[in-house]
């Protein structure tokens, strides 16, 4: 009997679009997203989306520009419907737009400057006049007196919209529902992106020894990740020895030393789509301690991705899950990321999130076209050491698909003695 076509592996088919097959379909992916977002907006009941959230332009707008000006609150969108979207993005990049992303209106396209997170104070009415053209924008549109939908704002920009007689409701919930089914682009996009993190991880595994540093490590995986084509790597934890427990989610400049348990997370994405992507090793030997708290790691992880499947609700993953008092926390908010699930796709941490934390009280339906990470963690029994896991999961009509291929399933020990 011939492989069903969900037995064969995901795509992850390489960054070049070639003619002999068919791989992302930006016209598609580009389509799609602005669909779901015209489709969220018409269920939400404002008559607009106005967005700052870097990710939901992106996704509105399908543009991105420097990840430095991604905090400063300066780009934003509007969209309505009908109607295309509209951006004022930073000085010449809206004329960039114009040029090179014919997807948009070239009118559409305009340069806008709010105030750089305060640097420009609002006394210097750059805010004012902006909502007095977004203000006669939604006139024209006919939805000035209906409310208009904000995901993320500066107080002084909310402010001066509800001066000008504008009522505010919060967007990002919306945009958030619209972001939580990917297409097939947007899976391959994810897989690719953890395909390289597993070739990542394989020149870590040939790196880490004694006498290494954690930074030398986060300055290896960045350079990698790079030359492979990532387009930013947000962020990477690496920790170890003494470091391991409490997680403190960061890096530093500790030496690697014999016998240290070390874990690492990869955060970065490829044309836009990211991974979060954990593994732990023991460097040289393994301790009996170290090889326990791996393995009920990796049985917690392993029973939450067997649950996975649509019409499961995530408090029945979470529950799952040890609760916070069980591996050494008081409550579940000083737990919170440890045993934790959340979507991925152009923002780190989208919909759903599942944790003990939220997902008891208001659960969220699993849904074929979700991609969620989930995370599990176990402090070992020496009092310092821990055991860190991370599979990405795309849930099918079948079931999971993972996308995070380098092997975990036992403890490696990198360059044993």
């Amino acid at each position: 009997m011939s492989a069903t076509h969900d037995a064969r592996p995901l795509a992850a088919p390489g960054h070049m679009g070639v003619d002999y097959e068919m791989r992302i379909d930006f016209d598609r992916l580009r389509s799609y997203r602005l669909q779901r977002a015209k489709e969220s907006l018409s269920a939400s009941g404002c008559g607009a989306f106005l967005l700052f959230d870097f990710y939901n332009i992106r996704y509105v707008t399908q543009t991105w520009i420097g990840g430095a000006l991604g905090d400063k609150m300066t780009r934003y969108a509007l969209l309505t419907d009908p109607g295309e979207p509209m951006l004022w993005d930073f000085g010449s990049a809206a004329r960039h737009h114009r040029l090179y992303s014919p997807w948009l209106e070239p009118e559409n396209c305009h340069a806008g400057m709010l105030g750089l997170r305060g640097a420009i104070a609002p006394s210097a009415g750059l805010m004012e006049s902006a909502v007095r053209q977004i203000k006669g924008l939604l006139t024209d549109a006919g939805v000035a007196d209906s409310p208009v939908g904000v995901d993320i704002v500066e107080p002084a920009f909310l402010f001066e919209m509800q001066r000008q007689g504008l009522t505010v409701v919060d967007a990002q919930q919306f945009m958030l529902d619209a972001r939580v089914i990917k297409n097939q682009d947007e899976i391959i996009l994810l897989n690719q992106a953890a395909a390289m993190v597993d070739g990542v991880y394989q020149d870590i595994v040939e790196a880490l020894r004694p006498g290494i540093r954690e930074n030398e490590i986060v300055a290896l995986a960045s350079k990698r990740l790079y030359e492979m084509g990532s387009d930013q790597v947000e962020a990477i934890n690496a920790v170890s020895g003494e470091r391991c427990n409490p997680h403190p989610h960061n890096f530093s400049d500790r030496l690697i030393r014999p016998g240290d348990q070390a874990f690492f997370d990869i955060i970065h994405s490829y044309n836009g789509y990211r991974t979060c992507y954990y593994r732990t090793f023991s460097v040289g030997s393994a301790t009996a301690s170290q090889r326990d708290a791996y393995t009920k790691a990796r049985e917690w992880m392993d029973v939450a991705i067997a649950a996975v499947k649509p019409g499961v609700g995530t408090d029945e993953i979470a529950a799952l899950w040890p609760a916070a008092t069980e591996f050494g926390f008081a409550t579940e908010m000083d737990a919170f990321g440890l045993q934790f699930g959340h979507g991925l796709g152009l923002g780190l941490h989208e919909r759903p999130i599942i944790s003990r934390l939220n997902s008891m009280t208001e659960p969220i339906e699993l849904q074929a076209g979700m991609v969620f990470a989930l995370e599990t963690y176990c402090p070992a029994s020496d009092g310092f050491s821990a055991a860190r896991l991370e599979e990405e999961i795309v849930v099918t009509e079948s079931g999971p698909r993972l996308l995070t291929l380098f092997p975990a399933q036992d403890l490696i020990v990198t360059n044993p003695f």
